[in-house]
Formats: C-alpha cells, structure tokens, sequence
C-alpha cells in the first residue's frame, strides 16, 4: 500500500513538474518572440471587477444588445479606451480594434494565422453547416473555388432583365397616394425573391403575398415558401443571439430554432434533389441552352454532395439577400430625411429617360456611388466581425503608452474588429461622421479604412452582386418617385441580426413622378 503511495506521489510530481517546466518554456519563448518583433505591452487593458472570467464585461455587452444599443456600446468603449486595447470574454483573451493597419494584419498579411472565431462558428454551423462562412483552410479554399465562377461579371450583367419582373411586383406593393410605406419590409421581401430565382429557379413570392393594406395572413403566397422565409429570419436572429453569448451558448438550447432549422433545410433540398436528378438525366442539355440562369444548377456541375450543395445555398442566400436589403433600407433611411440628396441622385439618373438600366450604366452613376458608400460607412452591413489566432503572432499597432507599437497576440485570442466604429473615425473621413454626406466622397481615396464588404483573401464574393442590385432598384425607384418624406421621427435604432438594418423599419411616402 505504501509503495503504491509513493509511486502515485511520485507520478503525480513528475506530471506538475512537467507541466510547469513548459509553461515556463512557453513563457520564455514567447517573451522572446515579442522582443524579436520589437512588441510592448498593450496601451490599455480593460479594468475588469472579475479578472477570470470578465463577467462584467461580458454583460454590459449583453445589456447593450438588450436595449438596442451593441453598436453604439462598443463605440462608446473605444472612445474611452482607445483604437486597440485589450480586454477579455470569459475565459478567451480578446484585442479589439478600430486601426485599419491592424484589420490588414488580420484579414491579409498574417491572412494564415488567424482563423474564424470558434464561437462564431459553433452558432452558425447549426443552419450554414461547411459553407464560405464557417470553415477555413482546404475547406474554405474549396467552397470559394466552386462558388467563384457563379459570380462572374457576366451573371450580374445578365441578372438586371429578371430583376425588373420583381420590381413590377415591388411597384404594386407601394401605395400611390402617399400613405405610408415600411420600404425595409419590402426591400427584404425583393432580395427574398430575386436571391431565391437567382438560386433555385424558383422565386418564394413574398412580393406577391403583400399587399397595400396588410392583413395578419398572406392572401396568395405559397404556405411552403412562407414558412422558409420565416424559418430562415428565425434561425438568424438566434445565430445572432448565440454568438454574442460566446461559450454561454452551449447552456442554451432553443427548441424553436431547432425546428425552424428543419423546415429550412426541407425546403432547400427539395430543389437540391431537383438539381441532382437534372445533372445525371438527359434534361441537363436542354437545360444548358436555356436563357435562364439558375445558380444551384451550375452548383451542381461543380460538386454532386448534397449536404454541399445546401450549405453552400445558405451561404450565398445570406451574402446576396441579407446584404442587399440592408443596404437598401439603411440607404432610404437616410434619403427620406435628406429629400435635397434624393433630388439630386433624380438629376443624375434623369439622363436614362426613364428606361431599365444596363450594368454599364449603372456603374457610370458617380453620385450614387457616393451615396452608396456613405451608407455602407455610416451604417456598415457586417458592422464587425472576429478572428481567432491559430499561432502566437503579432499586430503592428496597439503596444506601448502611445499604441503606436507592434503588440503581441497569444494563440487562442479572439481579434474583435469594429468596421462601425472605424467608419467613424474623423481622421479618415473627415469632420461629422455621424452625418450623411455623400459629397465627402468627392475628395476621399481610402484603403483599409473603409471596409463595407471585409478584404483579404476572404473579400466577399457577393459584393458585385449586392451593389449592382442595390443600384438598379435605386434608380428604378427615383425614376418612378419624386421625392420621398420620412413618417417616422424615431431616429435609426439598430437591428442587428447577421447583418444591421432599422429596428423600427424604414417608414417613408413617395411621391409619383
């Protein structure tokens, strides 16, 4: 018994002794490492009441989300803090930052390591499974491969034509008498329809459901298609709520996502096995000469998984609908209460004679450009994102008393970068920031400081279609309308979901032109 003993102290010995000798050899090493890059220590770390799991820190995040005020939260702490500064979330190390050197760092010139925040991750999978937004390394590599060629220049070129039948549908949706107007839900409902024809060859019509006088059921619409779209809206907002409960969420089980999950993925198989039985049977010819383009099907031609072909789906539905709508709502948002810059994109677009827009055209609409950006600045779609650092490696500002010194990173910390509050940053854009005024961007020629559609590698590959979808119902709009007068005094109040729109809608009236 007593040799037993002894053995079991002495093993138990060795194992702390070889535990602390690595932990030393770790520290050694990595103290020798930051001295290499010329490293200091962060200029501000985050006082917390609890150093070990940060839970303050933590709630003041939730409380923010809770009252509608995330974004404008962790603006307010980098205010007080500065443009990095260090903090914690539970038991991870995190960095936050607003220096777009260090965003460049993180999403390019260090692009290999860093990786997706796992808790970011760990709420997606659950509905977009292994798709361009959930995997890095060999799996990302070949999600963007098959997807790349979906988006090419000539896609969006021969996109515009189906997108006017929409718009039609759009059109009979807007009252003509000036009443009010939620522009938002329509906007949602028109990427809804465009992105699922764009996607399956089929579009769920919740265009054709809506009408100038709501009632509590849709009158026409396909209950099938109903249920996907409120399946899938469900699904995001609980993604949304899982990612910022962070390692929390895996006390949480939420049964009606759960479900809501199911009926989304049985809707988007149904189409997946449509577009697998098309790829072996002899109706693929015919379907190759015909004029329209169905993006599942030339998916299919790339990979015959289904699982893939779904997650993929999801992925492309939330780059190219969630994007684009809140774009549009955050745009018209501003336009209603800026009716002086409405009256000048209509100047602008008055050159058309009234007429659809080709692609060419579209691009050459400078001040619409303008606009465009000063949304995406002032009102970023993805107004933040995280990555994890796969390796010990280092980001060139945020170190020493004045932050102007590279910083170590330890392997495991989450880099929490804020694309909404770098957008505010007056050194960049100028005085004002919380303003909406296109014509800064007269003047401005920026790089990493303006980031509405993330950069590196990871860029996204839905950009192009956003923006020229964005643009032509823009100006088929002001064509068709007037002027535009804001309904809602509320000012812009935060929705964020996977992306960021108006909580309380963008209500507006239009008038006929």
């Amino acid at each position: 018994m007593f040799i037993h003993l002894s053995t079991l102290v002495i093993v138990l010995g060795l194992v702390v002794a070889y535990t602390f000798f690595t932990r030393v050899q770790v520290y050694v090493s990595r103290r020798a490492f930051a001295r290499r890059n010329g490293c200091k220590e962060p200029r501000c770390r985050v006082p917390l009441r609890d150093p070990f799991l940060a839970f303050d820190f933590v709630w003041k995040t939730l409380q923010n989300a809770k009252n509608d005020r995330y974004l404008e939260g962790t603006h307010e702490r980098f205010k007080l803090y500065g443009s990095t500064f260090a903090a914690k979330h539970l038991h991870y190390p995190t960095i936050h930052t607003t220096d777009p050197a260090n965003i460049k760092q993180i999403l390019a010139v260090g692009f290999e390591d860093f990786k997706l925040s796992s808790f970011r991750v760990d709420a997606m999978v659950p509905l977009f499974g292994k798709g361009i937004f959930t995997t890095d390394g060999s799996l990302w590599s070949h999600s963007r491969a098959v997807l790349r060629p979906s988006f090419a220049r000539h896609n969006m070129a021969s996109h515009l034509p189906f997108m006017e039948s929409h718009f039609e549908q759009l059109m009979k949706a807007i009252p003509k008498d000036g009443s009010t107007v939620d522009l938002q839900k329509l906007f949602f409902a028109f990427t809804m329809d465009t992105a699922t024809e764009f996607l399956f060859g089929h579009s769920v019509g919740t265009l054709k459901s809506m009408k100038l006088v709501e009632t509590s059921k849709p009158a026409s619409a396909d209950a099938t298609d109903a249920e996907f779209v409120d399946s899938y809206t469900y699904s995001c907002l609980d993604i949304v709520h899982n990612i910022r409960l962070g390692a929390l969420s895996k006390l949480r089980y939420n049964a009606q996502a759960v479900q809501s999950q199911k009926r989304a993925f049985a809707y988007i198989d149904r189409f997946v096995d449509e577009a697998l039985a098309l790829r072996t049977s002899s109706k693929a010819s015919d379907a190759e000469e015909s004029s329209q383009y169905i993006f599942l099907h030339e998916l299919a031609k790339e990979t015959g998984d289904r699982q893939e072909l779904r997650d993929q789906i999801l992925n492309v539905l939330l780059a190219g609908r969630d994007t684009t709508a809140s774009l549009l709502s955050n745009m018209f948002f501003e336009l209603a209460r800026n009716p002086e810059i409405y009256a000048k994109l209509r100047e602008e677009v008055a050159g058309l004679g009234g007429r659809e827009p080709s692609y060419e055209e579209l691009k050459d609409l400078k001040y619409l450009k303008y606009c465009l950006n000063e949304s995406l600045r002032l009102r970023p779609v993805v107004p933040a994102n995280t990555r994890e650092a796969i390796s010990d490696t280092v980001l060139p500002l945020g170190g020493g008393s004045d932050g102007q010194s590279p910083m170590f990173v330890k392997k495991g910390t989450h880099v929490y970068y804020s694309v909404y509050s770098m957008h505010r940053r007056e050194e960049f854009f100028g005085e004002k920031t919380e303003d909406y005024r296109p014509e800064r961007w007269e003047e401005l020629k920026l790089g990493w400081e303006f980031l509405p559609f993330n950069g590196g590698p990871r860029i996204c590959l839905g950009q192009q279609f956003a923006l020229t979808e964005a643009s032509y119902l823009t100006v088929r709009l002001l064509q068709k309308f007037v002027s535009i007068e804001a309904r809602d005094a509320k000012p812009w109040t935060e929705l964020y979901t996977l992306v960021a729109y108006s909580k309380y809608g963008t209500l507006v009236s239009l008038t006929p032109a």
